[in-house]
């Protein structure tokens, strides 16, 4: 994979591509029902560089994938990246995960954010719930111990989580290799661990490099699984160019250790 400087396509971290979408209305909340039926209440940031101020497809979608398949979460422990809001966290918890971190970037805005939209869940259900989630700011890539310290002291000899969600992170094309080491670095190596990579190729004519994150991960000594590929009903961004099938479409991938 070239390098930011050489590869003028690749997204900084911080910066937004004129091309990439249109300014973004400063929404507060949205709303996402359950399978079960039951809301919930989504609390956004403002206007963000780091794009935490929307609730993203994949996000959506892979907390649906989630709870048609809540074995893959019951009394698992679950780490989630670059969370925005934090959506397949607090479904992962009502599904019944033993412990949740979730993560974004380390800034104030961002992770109050997430302590926001954890309190607001719990809120809904009563007093005497157990906290089963914490929140933390973290830079992929960095040092990954004070995520790991949040694991139950019981849990299994084989360090890290059983369950790692990354949704819709793969546009930022220069934090790959910082992506696939922080998977190293926290997802358990054992047979049944597993990561799940769901995105959307936003910027259709970059697909191939949205793809080569798991070109990356099984050069890494992973095995990539394609496990969904759904059409939302409508595109994000109205008024971005590209193919509309594609920018509509939610690709789901399971990345496991090759043992």
């Amino acid at each position: 994979m070239a390098d930011q400087d050489s590869d003028p396509e690749t997204l900084d971290l911080f910066a937004e591509p004129a091309d990439y979408c249109p300014p973004p209305p400063k929404a507060t909340a949205q709303t996402h029902t359950l399978l079960s039926g039951r809301t919930l209440t989504i609390h956004l940031v403002g206007h963000n560089p780091l794009w935490g101020h929307h609730l993203w497809n994949a996000g959506r979608l892979i907390s649906t994938y989630l709870e048609s398949h809540p074995t893959l979460i019951i009394s698992k422990t679950v780490l989630e990246l670059g969370a925005g809001a934090g959506l397949p966290s607090l479904v992962s918890t009502e599904i019944g995960a033993r412990f949740v971190v979730v993560t974004d970037y380390p800034d104030p805005d961002l992770v109050q954010n997430l302590w926001a939209n954890v309190e607001e869940y719990y809120g809904g259900k009563g007093e005497g719930e157990e906290r089963r989630i914490v929140a933390e700011g973290y830079c992929w890539g960095n040092d990954a111990v004070p995520l790991l310290a949040h694991l139950p002291s019981s849990t299994s000899k084989t360090p890290g989580f059983e369950v790692l969600i990354l949704a819709d992170l793969l546009f930022n094309h220069s934090e790959h290799g910082k992506l696939v080491a922080t998977i190293e670095a926290t997802l358990q190596k054992t047979e049944e661990a597993k990561a799940l990579v769901f995105f959307t190729p936003y910027r259709p004519w970059l697909y191939e490099k949205d793809m080569a994150f798991f070109d990356l991960a099984r050069q890494r000594g992973f095995v990539v699984e394609k496990v969904l590929e759904e059409k939302m009903e409508k595109v994000m961004f109205e008024s971005d160019p590209g193919d509309e099938e594609l920018r509509r479409t939610v690709f789901g991938f399971v990345v496991r250790w090759k043992l």
